[in-house]
């Protein structure tokens, strides 16, 4: 495995009953860069991240994580791994009868044995690296959805892991509390030497700060390049997402019969229904 790959998928298929989700994928994640993953709605983008954690397993293929095979670890030396990968969840995810303080303290009192005099001084530390220190007594509830968002980071990074997952960071942020994410991603993930991997729909945000982008539509990657190189891809299927184009490669309409016939054949098809 070349060095600067801290994240090697190779031929990864995966399914749901009978739904594919993934028909031989390929990834690199770089070491030190911001890797998006983008796609449609269902595209199966929360579910890479999953199977990069190994709370999945795929049918075929391989997964590496720092020279690791994810998918063949024991128990044991998978919970070694998670603990050097940090997660910021959709929601959040802080617990509620925790006060800030505690919500960024729990991962350091879980898997160390640090005194709560350095414990203390690492969590004012990592809160203050997303702007809130000032608010480690308040409670969840007191928190704004940005305030929330930040809180979680701070979490994720206690441990100092060598790689960050973000599961849609940007859903149901206002402007102000996006900007301040997009910036603490990126300045977080240049002062602390991470490695992020970024699952998310948000075009204009993630472009923005993304070094590399894989674009997933139908189980396969059908786009992967740079913000610039995507943006002057030939691709139909990267301009239509891009551009947010309502049809194209991935089409408005369900399959379907054809409408005329439909209308004709199956006028007595629902009759009688919910009787």
């Amino acid at each position: 495995m070349a060095d600067d790959i801290l994240v090697r998928i190779r031929n990864l298929s995966f399914a749901r009953g009978n739904r594919t989700i993934f028909d031989g994928v390929d990834m690199d994640i770089r070491r030190g860069r911001i890797t998006a993953i983008m796609g449609p709605s269902g595209t199966g983008k929360t579910t890479m991240l999953r199977l990069i954690g190994g709370q999945l397993k795929p049918q075929t293929g391989s997964i590496h994580v720092d020279g690791q095979e994810v998918n063949k670890l024991k128990r044991s030396a998978l919970y070694l791994l998670r603990q050097r990968m940090g997660m910021l969840f959709q929601n959040g995810a802080l617990l509620t009868d925790m006060n800030v303080f505690d919500n960024v303290a729990f991962p350091l009192r879980e898997h160390t044995d640090l005194p709560p005099e350095l414990i203390r001084d690492l969590v004012l530390m990592k809160l203050h690296a997303v702007g809130l220190r000032g608010a480690r007594d308040l409670m969840p509830s007191e928190l704004s959805g940005g305030m929330s968002r930040r809180v979680a980071l701070a979490r994720a990074i206690a441990l100092d892991p060598m790689m960050i997952m973000y599961d849609e960071p940007f859903t149901g942020q206002d402007p102000i509390s996006m900007g301040v994410l997009v910036r603490l991603i990126r300045l977080l993930n240049d002062a602390l030497g991470l490695t992020s991997v970024i699952v998310s729909h948000d075009i204009q945000e993630t472009m923005s700060i993304a070094d590399d982008i894989y674009l997933l539509s139908g189980g396969k990657v059908v786009g992967h390049g740079t913000s610039s190189e995507l943006q002057n891809s030939t691709s139909e299927w990267a301009q239509q997402f891009l551009k947010g184009e309502p049809d194209g490669p991935v089409p408005f309409h369900y399959p379907a019969n054809e409408y005329r016939a439909d209308l004709i054949s199956g006028s007595d098809d629902h009759r009688g229904r919910g009787a």
